[in-house]
């Protein structure tokens, strides 16, 4: 509605000799000021030299002038069809996508001080909306296009680290990504998940070496730690890197130690995936200075520890909901980015004190190093061969990319060599930046052991839930479910409701309350719809209200289901989850008194519309909890 209001306004102006200012088209905050509302009498003040309020009268005597002509050129075709009761309710719905019968639709247009420009929906248009919730289902909210014309993202997110536990950071990424991939594909878009894992580099040189030292005072075994629960093993491999970090940061003997075993293990990366019949591209070991017996005694330890590592990476994946199209390892993509440096050396990169570097300064940001002085690719060529290799298994018209802003800085000059030497990837990068997550436990480090882990963390928001439910009259099973689900909803709307990329406190109670801002809350209001719906099954629905008024609460619900669809695609072009989150947080607070102050099951005449009513918000929570990555539950 509001684009097509944005284009009817956009004409008015023109005959009135503007041509060069865009009308933007918002949702009013407030029923009082009318559904829609535009400042555009006010950017338009100064150019016609005119006050906003004579501006603003001028736009809606056009408007109204529009108005009495359709209504004029309608009546005889509603007096013809007197027979069709409510005239053709789908033309309502359609009407509101046509320019030329938007009017059908529109009840009245005021203005207010200092040259608001207010425009009124009609009850029908608004129940009207309402009704096709419940005839698009799980459809309403997303763009309908043609797949094969839509536009391909691939979306890039969590990237967590083998060897090390999953945990905050990643989460976030997580969370953030998956609903922002939800969110593309509902405005029409084919998405593409992408998950980038750090198999090599100094953190995974850390972790191994200290592995090996822990297993040799603890006199363990790989067979041994094969036999513990994988939780254990990876929180085994999370202290191995603790005692890396810790050994390298305040010994020179480790430091150096750990050095050479990070070439090593791209040695060794390459060797696994020969096994698996990939040939490598690169040679790192130029000088033949890694000897076999290096490679053979860190081989098994490393490609165990990979592995398991992976394997607990998808068990949380599961549980966040979250299912990926490619999977990019270091290691592999390493090679395709060290080869497109050493391509463009004269070019993008020069060599500087036995490394390989790009200035930033020249576009206004700062120098890196791409190929280090042991001749292996930096995190930045690294993340330089993905985007290639990316578009090779997804040729995509944009990329979007999830990371911490404290790299922000780091992402610019990334994005700056990669726009030099491939403009056509480099332009359609784009990356979106999260904040740092606080805990009430403080601050957290893996580098000395501790961590707050995601499995931690939801585990025990899952056991404060199932404390809350113990009295409910269901099975463990349903008890565990519905534990599982709230415990998600808790941590994935905590994040989510904050605007990006902004720093987040964590609050445990809070995000696990019933009664306010939270997922909990949401899931809530969904049951409670569900509730009222079981209650009145075989009940007769009269969805069009006939000559009866909706009262105030009954018309804020409808205006806001209205609007689902609108804040859906804000949310998804700009980027932005938290504006679905804040929007469904409103329409449960308006469902929820509208369920206080009317009854809905006792009511008579208006017993159809008002279940009607609950049964579009339902659909429009569960639609829009989806879209967030969040799973309902019927009951609670």
């Amino acid at each position: 509605m509001n684009n097509s209001l944005q284009k009817l306004l956009q004409e008015i102006i023109s005959h009135m000799g503007v041509i060069d200012v865009t009308p933007h088209v918002t949702i009013s905050g407030d029923p009082q000021h009318g559904e829609y509302t535009t400042n555009v009498a006010m950017r338009l003040s100064k150019q016609l030299k005119k006050s906003p309020m004579e501006i603003a009268l001028q736009v809606k005597e056009a408007l109204d002038k529009r108005k009495l002509k359709f209504d004029h050129n309608n009546q005889d075709q509603k007096m013809s069809k007197q027979h069709q009761k409510g005239a053709d309710e789908k033309g309502v719905i359609d009407s509101l996508q046509d320019i030329d019968n938007i009017w059908s639709s529109i009840d009245r247009v005021e203005i207010a001080p200092p040259g608001f420009i207010n425009v009124f929906l009609t009850e029908s248009a608004l129940s009207t909306q309402v009704v096709s919730v419940i005839k698009d289902a799980e459809r309403y909210g997303t763009a309908k296009t043609d797949k094969v014309s839509a536009k391909k993202i691939v979306i890039e997110y969590t990237d967590p680290n083998p060897f090390k536990e999953f945990h905050i950071g990643h989460l976030i990424s997580n969370v953030t990504g998956e609903a922002l991939a939800r969110l593309k594909e509902a405005s029409g878009a084919v998405v593409w998940r992408a998950d980038y894992f750090g198999d090599v580099g100094t953190h995974v040189a850390k972790s191994v070496w200290g592995l090996q030292k822990k297993m040799s005072e603890d006199h363990i075994s790989l067979s041994d730690l094969e036999k513990k629960p994988l939780i254990e093993r990876v929180n085994y491999m999370g202290q191995g890197y603790a005692l890396g970090t810790q050994e390298f940061e305040k010994s020179d003997d480790a430091k150096a130690e750990i050095g050479r075993l990070n070439t090593v293990l791209y040695v060794v990366a390459q060797k696994m995936w020969e096994k698996e019949g990939r040939k490598a591209a690169i040679n790192y070991n130029t000088e033949s200075k890694v000897t076999d017996q290096e490679v053979l005694s860190a081989y098994d330890l490393y490609v165990t520890g990979r592995k398991w590592s992976l394997e607990y990476f998808e068990t949380i994946y599961k549980r966040l909901g979250t299912k990926f199209d490619g999977y990019y390892p270091e290691s592999m993509v390493g090679e395709v980015g060290y080869q497109y440096v050493i391509d463009n050396i004269g070019k993008a990169f020069e060599r500087s004190e036995g490394a390989v570097v790009f200035r930033g300064e020249k576009v206004g940001l700062h120098t890196r190093v791409f190929i280090n002085k042991h001749n292996l690719p930096t995190y930045e060529a690294k993340e330089l061969g993905l985007a290639p290799t990316k578009y090779k298994d997804f040729p995509y018209d944009e990329s979007i990319i999830v990371v911490g802003k404290e790299i922000k800085e780091y992402f610019a000059v990334l994005v700056a060599a990669l726009t030099e030497i491939n403009p056509k990837l480099g332009k359609v990068t784009q990356p979106i930046f999260t904040g740092m997550v606080n805990l009430p436990e403080g601050k957290m480090s893996s580098r000395f052991g501790n961590v707050v882990t995601v499995i931690g963390l939801m585990d025990r928001l899952k056991d404060a839930v199932t404390k809350k439910i113990q009295d409910f009259d269901y099975s463990d099973d349903q008890k565990a479910e519905i534990a599982e689900k709230v415990a998600v909803a808790a941590l994935k709307y905590w994040m989510l409701r904050v605007s990006l990329p902004s720093d987040i406190a964590f609050d445990f109670d809070k995000s696990l309350s019933f009664d306010g801002d939270s997922g909990p809350y949401l899931l809530y209001t969904y049951t409670r719809c569900k509730s009222v719906l079981r209650k009145a099954e075989g009940s007769r629905a009269d969805p069009m209200r006939g000559e009866v008024k909706l009262n105030a609460e009954e018309h804020e619900l409808s205006r806001l289901i209205s609007f689902f669809p609108q804040y859906v695609a804000q949310a998804a072009t700009e980027l932005a989850p938290n504006v679905l989150c804040t929007y469904l947080f409103q329409l449960a607070q308006a469902f929820n008194l509208f369920y206080q102050k009317h009854p809905i099951l006792d009511a008579q005449e208006a017993k159809g519309w008002r279940l009607t009513l609950t049964a579009a918000t339902a659909q429009v929570l569960h639609n829009g909890l989806y879209f967030l990555g969040i799973s309902t539950v019927e009951r609670m």
